[in-house]
C-alpha cells in the first residue's frame, strides 16, 4: 500500500494545469463512450444536522490504464468560521488485477483540482466570447481559486476579475491570492451577487448555499453560468436558460437546482447535453448570445479518479509517499503452497 500525503500531491501537481485538463477532458470521453462504471454516490448524513455530510463516489475507470477506486470527501461547511477547510477527502484505489488495496492518496486537492478543470472546460466550450477577458467569481474559497486557474490557463485572455462574498475579509485575501495567479489582474469587489452576475458574460458560482437563492435576471445575455456549487439558482432560473451537465442522472438527485427543475416539469427535457459529448464534438453545440447556459457539473468519481492514478504513477517514478508492506494480512499457508507450486519454490516450512 503506498500511502500518499497532502504535500506529496501538492508537490505532484503544482503548475500541471494542462495535464490535468487534459485527464479530466479525457474522462469524460470515456464517460460519454460508455467506458466507466459509475454507481451513485452515497450521502451519509447526520440525525438532527442537515448541513453537515459525507459523501462516497465509487468508480471505475477504462482506457489504457484502467483504475477503480472511492474517493470519500466529507463538507462541513462551519469549518470556514472556524479557519479551516470546509471539505476534506481521502481516496483509495484499488488493484484491477486483484482487488486489493494498493494506493491511499489524501484528496482535498485533486478534488478542488478536478472541480476547476472541468468547469475551465465547460467555459472553454460554451462561452460565446471567443477570447473572454472577464470572470465574475461569486462564493470565494478554494473552488473558485481554482476555477479561477484553470479557467486562466484555458482562457489565457482573462485579465479582469469580479469578486463577491458573504465575508468582505475573505474577497480581500481572496483577492491577493487571485492577483498571483493572474498577475496584473484587474479586480473589483461587488456589493451583491447580482452585481457579479452583471459584470462579465463569464460566471462562476461556488458558494456553500443549501438551497436556491439567485436567479439570472441580471446576467447579460450569452452569460456563461458555471454552476459549481448545484444549489445556488432558483427552478425559474435553471428552466430559463440552456442546460449543459456532466451526468443528467447524478446531478439530478439530492435536491440540487436542476433535481428540484426537474420535480417541477416532470422530466428533464431542460437538459440539453452532457459535457462528454460536446467534448466528443464540439460542433454540437453552437453558443447562443442571446440566452444564459448553465453549467452544473455534479462531480464525477471518474475524474477523482483520473486524477489519482496519475499522481499514484508520479508518485511512484519520483519515489514520493510511504510504503507500507504488511498493511494487508498475510498469505494464508494454503495459499502460500499453491503460489509456491505455480512458481516451482519450495513450500515455505513451517516447523
Amino acid at each position: 500500500m503506498l500511502i500518499i500525503g497532502h504535500r506529496e500531491v501538492r508537490d505532484i501537481l503544482k503548475g500541471k494545469e494542462p495535464e490535468i485538463l487534459d485527464l479530466v477532458a479525457d474522462a469524460y470521453r470515456l464517460h460519454d463512450e460508455g467506458r466507466t462504471s459509475l454507481p451513485h454516490s452515497v450521502f451519509l448524513r447526520f440525525p438532527q444536522d442537515d448541513r453537515n455530510r459525507i459523501i462516497g463516489l465509487p468508480a471505475h475507470i477504462g482506457g489504457a490504464a484502467p483504475a477503480a477506486g472511492m474517493k470519500w470527501i466529507a463538507s462541513f461547511p462551519g469549518n470556514v468560521a472556524l479557519g479551516k477547510e470546509r471539505a476534506t477527502a481521502s481516496i483509495v484505489l484499488n488493484s484491477m488485477a486483484d482487488g486489493s488495496p494498493e494506493a491511499f492518496i489524501e484528496a482535498s486537492l485533486i478534488s478542488a483540482k478536478r472541480t476547476g478543470a472541468s468547469a475551465a472546460l465547460a467555459a472553454g466550450l460554451l462561452t460565446t466570447e471567443a477570447e473572454p477577458r472577464g470572470i465574475s467569481l461569486i462564493g470565494l474559497g478554494p473552488i473558485n481559486l481554482e476555477v479561477l486557474r484553470f479557467a486562466k490557463a484555458r482562457l489565457p485572455e482573462l485579465i479582469e476579475i469580479a469578486l463577491y462574498d458573504l465575508d468582505a475579509e475573505r474577497a480581500v485575501h481572496f483577492a491577493r491570492e487571485a492577483r498571483k495567479i493572474v498577475p496584473g489582474a484587474s479586480v473589483t469587489y461587488c456589493e451583491t451577487p447580482q452585481e457579479a452576475l452583471a459584470a462579465h458574460k463569464l460566471v462562476s458560482l461556488a458558494t456553500t448555499a443549501g438551497t436556491p437563492h439567485l436567479d439570472l435576471a441580471a446576467a447579460r445575455p450569452g452569460t456563461t453560468v458555471l454552476h459549481v456549487s448545484l444549489r445556488d439558482l432558483t427552478v425559474d432560473a435553471v428552466l430559463g436558460a440552456r442546460n449543459v451537465v456532466d451526468d443528467a442522472d447524478h446531478v439530478c438527485r439530492e435536491r440540487t437546482s436542476l433535481h428540484l427543475a426537474e420535480q417541477a416539469t416532470g422530466g428533464r427535457d431542460f437538459i440539453e447535453a452532457p459535457i462528454g459529448a460536446l467534448l466528443r464534438d464540439p460542433a454540437r453545440y453552437a453558443p447562443d448570445p442571446e440566452r444564459v447556459t448553465v453549467y452544473s457539473p455534479f462531480g464525477l468519481g471518474v475524474l477523482d479518479l483520473a486524477l489519482a492514478r496519475w499522481v499514484k504513477d508520479q508518485a511512484e517514478q519520483w519515489v514520493l509517499g510511504v510504503q507500507i508492506d504488511d498493511f494487508l494480512p498475510a498469505a494464508l499457508p494454503q495459499q502460500e503452497a499453491v503460489t509456491a507450486s505455480l512458481i516451482g519454490r519450495p513450500i515455505p516450512s513451517r516447523a
